[in-house]
């Protein structure tokens, strides 16, 4: 089944403005959430309250391609509670267009009206991956952001960029406060740009496959594995990795020259996305989230991420007044769905 267990016990997660106790007259609401990539499913028990930081336990991690359906890895995940479940929180990756999820990455189809009645739920809700991320930063810990740029205060830096490489590429908007506090967004699927030569000789190349090229063509996991054998042609050697863990693997030990630049250029890359995006929005800080970045966090901070988020002209000192965090943290998904709920659950 490849299913990670975590301990049952709730954990409270620590909030900026709120207690973890339970106020007098309210009684939590116990409902599963989860957080759906196109490899991994991570799903918890989440207890809500009114006023609360919602506590989470039971964290579990799902092989997507192991399972059938979404269905059955909800339905999985509640038989395991041992406590009567009616309600779920989804965040996954794509759009919902009524009644069916856009997505390029998931490896079966999500209605959502089928997945309700084959996972014996009585409601459930599909939002945005990157929403419930974003909902999720005002959570976060000091020790959970790893600078890559600036020192401001992230209480103060709002609007928040939260900018996430997986599978694909997830971004979202978060402001401080407000009825609707996060602008999803579709922003790996905008079209990729170039920076600088090689760069533009990679496009060139991948134009000839696709049409159009989006951001996460190259700026995600599955990326990577277009980019490598771009760089391969262009320097005359031959592919000696086919998958994505290969090919990180041999770029943090050193083994591989070609793999150390894929990832170099990959990095230098995002972090002109980043900052094309940080200019665009008007962003106040930057957040990189997503299960790509810890995975190359040396090639992030040794200065080629930094360099082209700030090479944007007259624009470079602004930039340097607005923070980058990497984020420590594998549950902002599912912590993120119970913030969700939570917000929409009367006291």
């Amino acid at each position: 089944m490849n299913v990670a267990a975590a301990s049952p016990v709730l954990s409270d997660l620590a909030s900026p403005s709120a207690g973890s106790g339970t106020p007098h007259g309210h009684d939590p609401r116990s409902l599963v959430v989860a957080d759906v990539g196109g490899t991994f499913a991570r799903l918890a028990l989440a207890e809500t309250t009114p006023g609360q930081t919602p506590r989470l336990g039971s964290y579990r991690t799902y092989a997507c391609a192991d399972h059938p359906s979404l269905a059955a890895i909800l339905a999985d995940f509640t038989a395991s509670l041992g406590q009567p479940v009616s309600t779920a929180v989804v965040a996954i990756a794509g759009l919902l267009d009524g009644d069916v999820l856009i997505n390029a990455n998931l490896p079966w189809t999500v209605s959502l009206s089928t997945t309700r009645a084959q996972s014996g739920l009585q409601e459930l809700q599909l939002i945005n991956d990157f929403e419930a991320v974003a909902l999720a930063i005002p959570y976060l810990q000091a020790d959970t952001l790893v600078p890559l740029n600036g020192d401001a205060d992230p209480a103060q830096a709002f609007p928040a960029l939260v900018l996430g490489a997986g599978t694909g590429l997830g971004a979202a908007l978060r402001f401080a406060d407000g009825d609707r506090p996060v602008l999803a967004s579709e922003l790996g699927h905008a079209a990729l740009g170039a920076g600088n030569a090689l760069e533009l000789q990679v496009l060139g190349q991948l134009l000839q496959r696709w049409p159009h090229v989006d951001n996460e063509r190259v700026l995600s996991g599955s990326g990577l594995m277009n980019l490598y054998p771009c760089l391969c042609e262009l320097r005359g050697a031959p592919p000696q990795w086919h998958s994505t863990e290969a090919l990180i693997g041999a770029a943090r030990s050193g083994e591989d020259p070609l793999a150390v630049e894929t990832l170099q250029v990959f990095c230098a890359w995002l972090g002109s996305l980043a900052g094309d995006a940080a200019i665009a929005v008007g962003a106040r800080s930057v957040y990189l989230a997503g299960g790509i970045s810890a995975h190359v966090q040396d090639f992030l901070a040794d200065g080629r991420f930094r360099e082209r988020f700030l090479n944007k002209g007259v624009l470079t000192d602004v930039l340097r007044q607005v923070p980058v965090w990497r984020v420590e943290h594998g549950q902002l998904g599912v912590l993120g769905a119970a913030v969700w709920h939570a917000a929409r659950t009367p006291a």
